[in-house]
């Protein structure tokens, strides 16, 4: 069965031109061209990976609303943004809401399909988790790779695939400084440096909410970051 990814973009012409891309690299297309389709099409098909533009029509905030719809019923979705706005906060909110990705429309067709092909392949291997460890304690910390729950003092904190196997990355090795590309490849996926900033503090920021006195998550400026042992 093909992978299904769901496109709501409403330019036609732009949407002709992904759909076909996406078709050729093998991708099954559900298009919807507003806010109000693409929750139609969602209650009939859960995508494999949603692919959201922001304004659509006249909702010039249309995306985000989805964004927040659709991680709210599923957590682990995929979920990235293709916008034309490149402005730093569209960029932090979109990642803020819980999107995975955040990709401007100027990104060439190669580089748009290696970073969707990327977040495909961590789908499929994240579906098969019985070669891998199940549980991983530090401390008041446990991830379960199973189930992709991360709790915390015995408390759930919601992260979504990319924020799980970052932390993962991290507490696997304590004490040791991740790099940004270690923290890609933990999550099979392409980003630049800001995204993967982004993501990281969004780590922190759940962790401090269940938490307010949570430091485990040092950064080394220049180098990375690093999950600190038990004090």
């Amino acid at each position: 069965m093909k992978t299904r990814i769901a496109l709501v973009e409403d330019d036609a012409g732009l949407a002709q031109n992904y759909r076909d891309l996406l078709a050729q690299a093998g991708y099954h297309v559900d298009w919807s061209r507003t806010a109000a389709d693409a929750r139609a099409s969602f209650a009939v098909n859960t995508p494999d990976l949603a692919l959201l533009d922001i304004s659509l029509g006249h909702e010039s905030e249309a995306g985000f609303e989805l964004c927040q719809e659709l991680r709210s019923q599923n957590p682990l979705l995929p979920i990235m943004f293709l916008s034309a706005r490149d402005d730093e906060i569209d960029i932090i909110s979109g990642l803020r809401l819980g999107a995975d990705d955040y990709l401007t429309k100027d990104i060439s067709n190669a580089h748009l399909l290696a970073r969707i092909n990327a977040m495909m392949r961590r789908i499929v291997a994240l579906r098969s988790p019985e070669n891998q460890e199940q549980v991983l304690k530090r401390g008041d910390l446990e991830l379960n790779i199973e189930r992709f729950s991360t709790k915390w003092k015995g408390g759930t904190v919601g992260l979504t695939y990319t924020e799980f196997w970052m932390l993962h990355s991290l507490a696997k090795h304590p004490g040791h400084i991740r790099n940004r590309q270690q923290l890609m490849d933990a999550a099979n996926v392409v980003l630049d440096d800001s995204t993967i900033t982004s993501h990281v503090r969004r780590i922190r920021r759940k962790f401090e909410e269940a938490d307010g006195e949570f430091d485990r998550i040092e950064t080394a400026y220049g180098l990375g970051y690093r999950w600190l042992s038990e004090h």
